[in-house]
Formats: C-alpha cells, sequence, structure tokens
C-alpha cells in the first residue's frame, strides 16, 4: 500500500486531492453530538493542507435511500470541520454537480472542499459496478486527471462502493493516516498478540458478532460477552431470562461454541434488570439464572462487573467491541463504564473496536488516553478480525 507519506514525499502545492474521509457522527437534529470520527479525520487534512494541496473530501452519513434528505446533510459536518480545521471549509450542495463542480474550481491551495453526502446518489453503494464506475469516473472527472486519491475513512473499507473502492482504480492511490493505523492496529491482534488476549463483546446481537466469535475462540484466552446478545448464551444453558432480547435461532449454534470451547467463553452472573425498557422503570439485581417473566436485563451485575474487571487486569491485549449494558441510560450504565476504566487503567494494548463502544467511552467520561487504540470502525474492524475480505483495503494493496 502507498500511504500518505509516500504522496506528501511529492510536490502537492496546487495539486487536488480527493479524500474518501468518514465523517458519518451521530446527529441530534443537527446537532453533532460525538464528533471522534471528524476529529479522527484531521491529521491526513492538516498534513495535505500545509503540503499545497486543494483538498476535495467525500463522505457519507446515515442511511439515505439514495436521494438527498435534508436529515442526512453533511452541512453540520461542514461547520464542525470548519471549527476544528480552524479555517473555513467550502460546502457542495451536490456530489458531482454545478455547486460540486463550482467548490472545486475555486479551491485555493491549502484549502478544504466537502461534496455533499455520497450516499444521496444511488450508485455510490449500488451492487451493479457499471453503476458503480460511473459515479466514481465522475468523482475523477470532478477533480482532474492530475489528481491524487486518499482512502482515508476506514469505517467504510469493508464496502466495495463506488467512492471507496471504484475511484481508487481511477487515480493514484493512497492510504491514509487513519486508514494505516487501523490496518497495523488491527494486524497486531491477529498476528502474536502478547497473552493473556481478551476479547470483550457486547451489543444486541448474537448473529451480528457470530462471525468474530468464531474467528478469534481459537486465538484468544478469554471472550467475555455482555450486553444483549448474553441472554442467548443464557438460555443456551437453560436459563429462562424473561423479557430479555434473545435469539432463539441462535441458542443451537451458541450451546456449540460453549460445549466447544470449555472456560473460554465468560458469561455473566448477575444482572441489573427493569419491568420496562425506560429509564425510570423498576430496577433489582439478580442472578443469571433468576431472571424473572415481565422483566429484561439491562446491564450486567456489580459481580460480574468485579470478575470482568479481573480478567482485564491481568491482560496484556485487549479488544472490546459493543457496550454490556444500556449506557445510554443511567441506571444502565455501570457496567459498561467499569469494562472501559477497567481496560483504561490496565497495561495491556488495548483497543476498542469503534461504533458504540467509542461513542460509550467518550460518552461516560472514560479518559482516551487510557486505550491505545480506539477505532472509527465498527463493522470493519470485526471484519478484518474474522478474515474476510475489506474490498477498500484491498485495491490500495493491488
Amino acid at each position: 500500500m502507498h500511504t500518505l507519506d509516500d504522496l506528501l514525499a511529492t510536490d502537492l502545492a496546487g495539486r487536488t486531492v480527493l479524500v474518501r474521509a468518514d465523517l458519518n457522527v451521530p446527529l441530534d437534529g443537527a446537532t453533532i453530538t460525538d464528533d471522534g470520527r471528524i476529529r479522527a479525520s484531521l491529521p491526513t487534512l492538516r498534513a495535505l493542507t500545509a503540503a499545497g494541496a486543494r483538498v476535495v473530501v467525500t463522505a457519507h452519513l446515515g442511511r439515505p435511500s439514495g436521494v438527498p434528505e435534508a436529515k442526512y446533510s453533511l452541512a453540520p459536518v461542514r461547520a464542525r470541520l470548519s471549527e476544528l480545521l480552524g479555517a473555513e471549509v467550502t460546502f457542495a450542495t451536490d456530489l458531482t454537480g454545478s455547486s460540486a463542480k463550482s467548490a472545486v474550481a475555486g479551491l485555493q491551495n491549502g484549502h478544504v472542499a466537502l461534496l455533499e453526502n455520497v450516499r444521496f446518489d444511488p450508485r455510490e453503494t449500488s451492487k451493479d459496478q457499471a453503476e458503480r464506475e460511473e459515479l466514481a469516473a465522475e468523482l475523477a472527472g470532478l477533480v482532474g486527471d492530475e489528481a491524487a486519491f486518499v482512502s482515508d475513512g476506514f469505517g467504510v473499507v469493508h464496502r466495495k462502493q463506488a467512492s471507496v473502492y471504484d475511484v481508487a482504480k481511477l487515480l493514484p492511490n493512497y492510504g491514509g493516516y487513519l486508514v494505516s493505523a487501523e490496518t497495523k492496529v488491527l494486524r497486531t491482534l491477529t498476528t502474536d498478540p502478547e497473552r493473556p488476549y481478551v476479547v470483550v463483546l457486547g451489543g444486541s446481537k448474537v448473529s451480528d458478532k457470530l462471525g468474530v466469535i468464531k474467528a478469534l475462540l481459537p486465538k484468544v484466552d478469554r471472550i467475555l460477552i455482555g450486553g444483549g446478545m448474553a441472554y442467548t448464551f443464557l438460555a443456551a444453558q437453560g436459563h429462562g431470562v424473561g423479557d430479555s432480547l434473545l435469539q432463539a435461532d441462535q441458542i443451537d449454534t451458541v450451546k456449540a461454541l460453549l460445549e466447544g470451547y470449555p472456560g473460554k467463553i465468560v458469561l455473566p452472573t448477575d444482572f441489573v434488570i427493569a419491568d420496562a425498557f425506560a429509564a425510570d422503570a423498576n430496577t433489582k439485581i439478580v442472578a443469571a439464572s433468576e431472571i424473572p417473566d415481565g422483566w429484561q436485563g439491562l446491564d450486567i451485575g456489580p459481580d460480574t462487573r468485579a470478575a470482568f474487571a479481573a480478567i482485564l487486569t491481568e491482560a496484556k491485549t485487549v479488544f472490546w467491541n459493543g457496550p454490556v449494558g444500556v449506557f445510554e441510560m443511567a441506571p444502565f450504565s455501570a457496567g459498561t463504564t467499569a469494562v472501559a476504566n477497567a481496560i483504561a487503567a490496565s497495561d495491556a494494548f488495548s483497543v476498542v473496536g469503534g461504533g458504540d463502544s467509542a461513542a460509550a467511552v467518550r460518552t461516560l467520561g472514560v479518559d482516551e488516553a487510557g486505550f491505545s487504540h480506539i477505532s472509527t470502525g465498527g463493522g470493519a474492524s470485526l471484519e478484518f478480525l474474522e478474515g474476510s475480505e475489506l474490498p477498500g483495503i484491498n485495491v490500495l494493496e493491488s
């Protein structure tokens, strides 16, 4: 893979560089509630602007249906990006149309233009290669024959999409600082990690994590299970789970994993349960085997927090993906907070696997400096660890 440093070794003054960034941040109306992904894009953008490049950024936000939708506009992102860069970012209200052409034509050396949400164009995510290639050709045409392409949106490298994969075939391509760093860190987890190697997996559905569980079980020393997915494991052990989240169709699969790797999968021994999915619900703490009907588990209990923390304290390598409770509601945030603090306080090489886990670290006020790396790409991180093909990385290495 050619890196951003390779590109910076050339004369970039006045050269246009198309950057695929990951600016898919959570919004409350027009307010960005977590700007972590915007901040993660800054090192690459600052390096390019300092070199005098004319930087054109393409990115997505949310999952629009292939047409412009106001709630998914990147306009709030442009405002925050301008603040963080300390310079006004030009905003194109379309992707390759008149506004985009005007924005690119008017760029000065060392300045940045942000194109509107690339997923407003249905060709971006099309399964039809010809359609994707058509959009990629328009993007390449927008920046010109002498431009370069920098892939810096790690959160989308597992997608074969026009702005991630197809455009990289049309322009000289380079891995940005974020993509290079993410790839290096995850390869550390898959090659020769220092032991004990402990993985914490949370989130709602077993089916979302089944691939990575199967891939990691032969390689790790412990997998700690929390979140909604824990109740399917409990059901596989024959316990009732009340009204807790349950994937009944995964029980047999989970049972086989428990039997095939005895002792490696560590399950909660107690839970904070509630009589409704609400912050003001009635709550109590019960043993994992005693969740009554009409109640649902929404966080791991104090005994489990202590047990998980003890294991994490001894670990030398940690990968964490997924909160272990409904951390967005204060009564059910203690478990995720305990896990985050235990990892941050440990001496382990620790990787937070993006998505909700990264948001939890920032939302709960845990010091980010305590982690070796906080990923921006939850799905991409999991697929990397599963050993799946990542088209957006492969195209940079071909």
